[in-house]
C-alpha cells in the first residue's frame, strides 16, 4: 500500500500457529534470489573504485608488458658471446626504463635498468651484482643462461584477454590491474542506499545520558554503531534514522518514509513475537513479509520483506544476534544487490581447543579466537547479549545442528577478516 494512516492500521493479529524455523542455507538462497536484478551501473574514477563491484568485463587492448624487458638492473648480453669470467666485454649502449635500445652489437653488452626494453639481439640479463665494471667494459662473473631476468611481452596480460570480469569486487590489486591496461574510469554497480534505524524504548544514545544517570532498564544503542560501520565497509550510503519508539504507529511511519528513497531498509529490534515487537505487523501493513525466523543461534528473529520498491531486512535486537545475522545474511544480500558473483566466504578447517558438549538443535555460530598453536579458543560466554565475544573473537565456528564438539575436533571456521570486508 502506498500510504497508511494510523487509524487504518489493522489490529494486531492473534499469534499464528508455530511454523518450522527456516534453515540458514534455504533462507540465504531465497534472500539472494530476491536481490535480482542488481542495481544499475555508474561510471566512476578507478581511483575511487576500491571495494565496488564491476558491472563490465575489462578487456585488455594491449600486451603487458608491451615489450620484452629487464627485471633487474644489470647488463643485457648475448649468451653466445660469454667466454669466461675474465673476458672484458665493452658497453655499447645504455637503456633506461621508458627508452629504447639499438640492435646489440656482437661481443658487446648494454647497460640496462629494471623495466627497460631489451635491445634486439640480447637474450639474457646479468644482474649488476654478478658483474664488475672495468675501463668502459664489464666482466661478467657468471655464465648467463638464455632468458634469465627477462620479463616477456604479454607475460602479465595478453591483448584481448579478459582481465577482470563483471561481478568481481575490486581490490587494490584489481585497481592496479585495471590501470595497467589503461582504464581511468570503470563501470560499477551504484552504491546501495540504506535507511537504518533501531527500535526500542529502552535505547539511549551514548552522549545523551551519562552512565550515572541511566534509568533502570535503559541501555546504550550499540547496534546502530556497528551496523552503520558494516554497511559503509560494503560501500553503502547510509541514512541514519535514529531510534524509533516501540509503537506500531511510529514504526509504520518510519518504514513508510524510509521506503521512498532507499534500496534497503535495515532495522534492529522489534522482530520477535512480544507485544512490543511491531516490525512484523508494520511491514505487513505496508508491504509483504517473505522470510521470518531462522533455525540458527544466535539470530533466530530475522525478517525479510518488501515495502514498495524497497527491500526490508529486520535484525534481532540482541547485539551479537544482530552482528552475526548481518555477516551471514545482510552482507551477501548487499553484495548480490551490487551484482557480485561471489558473496559467501569459504570456511577453514581448524582444530577446536575447547569442548562444546551441549549441542543445540539449531545451527550455531560460536565466537572464537585463533591462538598461537593454530587452534581455536572459545569465548567463555556465548550469550547473544555479550558483544565482548565479537570484539574479542577473530571469527565464528559454524557448528551443525545437534553437533557436540570435543577438544581437537576439526571445525568450520569463518574468519572475521573475510566477513568484515
Amino acid at each position: 500500500m502506498s500510504s497508511a494512516s494510523v487509524s487504518s492500521l489493522p489490529a494486531r493479529p492473534a499469534p499464528p500457529e508455530r511454523t518450522p524455523l527456516k534453515p540458514l542455507d534455504a533462507a540465504l538462497s531465497e534472500l539472494l534470489a530476491f536481490a535480482a536484478p542488481p542495481l544499475p551501473a555508474e561510471s566512476i574514477s578507478t581511483f575511487e573504485a576500491d571495494g565496488r563491484v564491476l558491472a563490465q568485463d575489462l578487456l585488455s587492448a594491449l600486451d603487458v608488458p608491451a615489450d620484452d624487458n629487464s627485471s633487474m638492473d644489470g647488463y643485457a648480453v648475448r649468451c653466445a658471446d660469454w667466454r669466461s669470467a675474465d673476458a672484458l666485454l665493452p658497453v655499447s649502449q645504455r637503456i633506461a626504463a621508458g627508452g629504447s635500445g639499438k640492435v646489440l652489437a656482437p661481443n658487446t653488452v648494454a647497460r640496462i635498468f629494471t623495466g627497460a626494453p631489451m635491445p634486439p639481439g640480447a637474450d639474457a640479463v646479468v644482474m649488476q651484482e654478478d658483474c664488475e665494471a672495468v675501463d668502459g667494459g664489464v666482466l661478467i662473473r657468471v655464465q648467463p643462461r638464455p632468458g634469465q631476468w627477462i620479463r616477456r611481452r604479454g607475460e602479465d596480460v595478453s591483448a584481448g584477454a579478459v582481465v577482470l570480469r563483471s561481478g568481481e569486487r575490486l581490490s587494490p590489486a584489481g585497481l592496479g590491474l585495471a590501470a595497467s591496461i589503461g582504464f581511468a574510469r570503470l563501470q560499477v554497480a551504484r552504491q546501495v542506499r540504506v535507511a537504518l534505524f533501531s527500535t526500542g524504548d529502552e535505547l539511549v544514545m551514548p552522549g545523551d545520558v551519562a552512565p550515572a544517570d541511566m534509568k533502570r532498564g535503559a541501555i546504550y544503542n550499540s547496534n546502530r554503531f556497528f551496523l552503520k560501520a558494516l554497511l559503509q565497509r560494503l560501500g553503502c550510503t547510509v541514512t541514519d534514522l535514529g531510534i524509533v519508539p516501540d509503537r506500531l504507529e511510529e514504526t509504520v511511519r518510519a518504514l513508510q518514509g524510509a521506503s521512498q528513497h532507499h534500496d534497503l531498509i535495515l532495522t534492529s529490534g522489534g522482530v520477535s513475537v512480544g507485544e512490543e515487537d511491531h516490525i512484523k505487523p508494520a511491514v505487513q501493513a505496508l508491504g509483504s513479509l517473505k522470510l521470518w525466523q531462522l533455525a540458527i543461534k544466535p539470530g533466530k528473529p530475522f525478517a525479510y520483506g518488501t515495502i514498495g520498491a524497497a527491500h526490508f531486512i529486520g535484525l534481532p535486537g540482541n547485539p551479537v544476534s544482530s552482528f552475526v545475522t548481518f555477516l551471514l545474511l545482510v552482507r551477501p544480500f548487499v553484495l548480490r544487490l551490487q551484482g557480485a558473483s561471489e558473496v559467501a566466504p569459504q570456511s577453514i578447517a581448524l582444530p577446536a581447543h575447547f569442548d562444546w558438549p551441549k549441542a543445540d538443535k539449531r545451527r550455531e555460530f560460536l565466537r572464537v579466537r585463533q591462538n598461537a598453536k593454530g587452534g581455536l579458543d572459545l569465548f567463555p560466554s556465548q550469550s547473544s547479549g555479550v558483544l565482548t565475544s565479537a570484539a574479542w573473537g577473530s571469527g565464528l565456528v559454524d557448528n551443525p545442528p545437534g553437533q557436540a564438539i570435543a577438544h581437537g575436533d576439526a571445525v568450520r571456521f569463518l574468519p572475521f577478516s573475510a566477513l568484515l570486508s
